[in-house]
C-alpha cells in the first residue's frame, strides 16, 4: 500500500463520516475500524499491515478534516508502551479485547513496574505473584505510576519464582485497577504536583487469562515494553526549534536587555546539541518504521533527559532574579505535563525528572555503552571475594 491509496482511503472514509456531524468516540471507534488507527497493525486491529513509515500521512489528513483524535498525551502508556507489548505478546482474545478501547481513549493504561527498592534495577523487584487455580493472588507496592488515579487497567510485572535467577522468575500481567485490594496514593513532587502515584496491592486476584506471555517470560515481554517506553519518551516527531530549546529561544528573542555574548554562545552550543537531538530521534523513526525498536531508543532519551536540564538549567540562569518566581504551590493531579504554559522555574525542577523515568540516564548510559557502542561490560560488583585474596 502506498501513500496515494492511503489518502484515498481516508477520503473515503471522511465522506461517510463527517467530523463535525459524527459524535467524538462514534468517529473514533470507525477509523479504528476502518483500519486507519494506527496503520502498521495487523487489519481487524486498528490497522492495514501498512508501512509505518506512513502514518504521518493518515494523520496528517484526518487533522486537515479537522477530526477529532484519541486524545495521546492523556493515553500515551497504553498508545506507547501496552499497545505495542499487547501486540507482540498477547494473545488473539487479549488484542482484540484491549487494543480498540485503548486507542480510543476509553480505557487508560498505567504502568506497574517501579518499586522502592526496584527502580533502575527492575529486575530485582519483590511485588510476588502465587498462582491459585485459575488466578494469581498478587502483593506489593509500585511506585511512580504516572495515571494510576485514572487508569483502567495496568501493565504489570510481578516475582512468580523467587527461586530463580531476579530476571528469569518474572511474569508479566494486565492488572484491572478496579480489582479489590488495588489501592493508588497521591505523590507529591518538586514541582508541587502529584503526576505520579504509589500503588498497594494486597491480595488482588488476576484471572490467568490476564497473563501477557509465558509463565517466567515476563522480563522478555517487559523488553518490549521499555524500549517503546524509551522511544516514546526521548524519539517524538518534532518540527525544528520545538520542545524546551523553542520555549528558552522564544525568550531569548524577546529579551535583547538580557543578552550577553557568553550567553549567546552557551544558547547557540544548547540550540546545537537540541537540533542534532532531533535528527537522530528522525532516524530511529526510520529505524522503528523497518522494525522493532532497539537500543538506540536509549539513546534518544538519555540525549532528551541532559538536555533538557541544560537548557531549563541556562533559561534560568538568563532571567536572574525573574526565573526565580515561582507560582502557588497547591497540591495538583495534572494529566498531562503542559510545561510549556508553566514559568521557568516550573521547567526547571521538572526536567530533574527527566533523568529518573523511563530508566534512569546512568542505566541508560551502560545500554549505550555496552548494547551501541559495543565496549566492555562493568566488572561484576555483587560477587563476594574473600579478604585474602584481595590484592595487596
Amino acid at each position: 500500500m502506498d501513500a496515494d491509496e492511503l489518502r484515498q482511503r481516508v477520503r473515503q472514509f471522511l465522506a461517510t463520516h463527517d467530523p463535525a456531524t459524527t459524535q467524538r468516540l462514534t468517529f473514533l471507534r470507525a477509523r479504528f475500524d476502518a483500519g486507519l488507527a494506527w496503520i502498521s497493525f495487523p487489519e481487524g486491529l486498528g490497522g492495514l499491515d501498512a508501512p509505518r513509515a506512513l502514518q504521518s500521512i493518515v494523520d496528517g489528513e484526518f487533522a486537515a478534516a479537522g477530526a477529532p483524535d484519541n486524545d495521546p498525551l492523556r493515553i500515551a502508556i497504553g498508545l506507547g508502551m501496552a499497545a505495542p507489548t499487547i501486540l507482540r505478546h498477547g494473545t488473539d482474545a487479549q488484542r482484540h479485547r484491549y487494543l480498540r478501547p485503548l486507542w480510543t481513549g476509553e480505557e487508560v493504561w498505567c504502568q506497574l513496574f517501579s518499586e522502592p527498592g526496584a527502580g533502575s534495577d527492575l529486575a530485582a523487584l519483590a511485588t510476588r505473584a502465587v498462582e491459585d487455580g485459575d488466578c494469581w493472588i498478587v502483593n506489593g507496592q509500585k511506585v511512580w505510576t504516572s495515571m494510576a488515579h485514572a487508569a483502567r487497567f495496568a501493565i504489570l510485572l510481578a516475582r512468580t519464582d523467587p527461586d530463580l535467577p531476579k530476571h528469569a522468575g518474572l511474569t508479566y500481567f494486565i492488572c484491572d485497577m478496579h480489582a479489590p485490594g488495588v489501592e493508588v496514593r497521591p505523590l507529591r513532587q518538586i514541582t508541587g504536583e502529584a503526576e505520579f502515584n504509589e500503588v498497594f496491592l494486597t491480595d488482588v486476584r488476576l484471572p490467568d487469562s490476564l497473563r501477557l506471555g509465558a509463565v517466567g517470560e515476563g522480563w522478555q515481554v517487559a523488553r518490549t515494553t521499555l524500549m517503546n517506553e524509551r522511544v516514546a519518551i526521548g524519539g517524538g516527531a518534532v518540527p525544528r526549534e520545538s520542545g524546551m530549546i523553542g520555549v528558552v529561544a522564544g525568550t531569548w528573542r524577546d529579551r535583547p536587555d538580557l543578552r550577553t555574548p557568553a550567553q549567546l554562545d552557551t544558547l547557540m552550543r544548547l540550540w546545537v546539541a537540541a537540533e542534532a537531538a532531533r535528527l537522530g530521534a528522525q532516524r530511529l523513526r526510520e529505524q522503528l518504521a523497518a522494525g522493532q525498536p532497539g537500543a538506540e531508543g536509549s539513546a534518544a532519551k538519555y540525549a532528551y533527559a541532559r538536555l533538557n536540564a541544560e537548557i531549563s538549567g541556562f533559561e534560568l540562569e538568563f532571567l536572574g532574579a525573574e526565573g526565580l518566581r515561582y507560582e502557588d504551590y497547591p497540591m495538583r493531579r495534572p494529566s498531562i505535563v503542559d510545561w510549556k504554559q508553566r514559568p521557568p522555574g516550573y521547567r526547571y525542577l521538572r526536567a530533574k525528572g527527566n533523568a529518573i523515568e523511563g530508566g534512569t540516564s546512568e542505566i541508560l548510559a551502560n545500554i549505550i555503552a555496552e548494547r551501541v557502542l559495543g565496549l566492555p561490560a562493568e566488572p561484576r560488583t555483587d560477587v563476594t571475594v574473600p579478604w585474602k585474596d584481595l590484592p595487596r
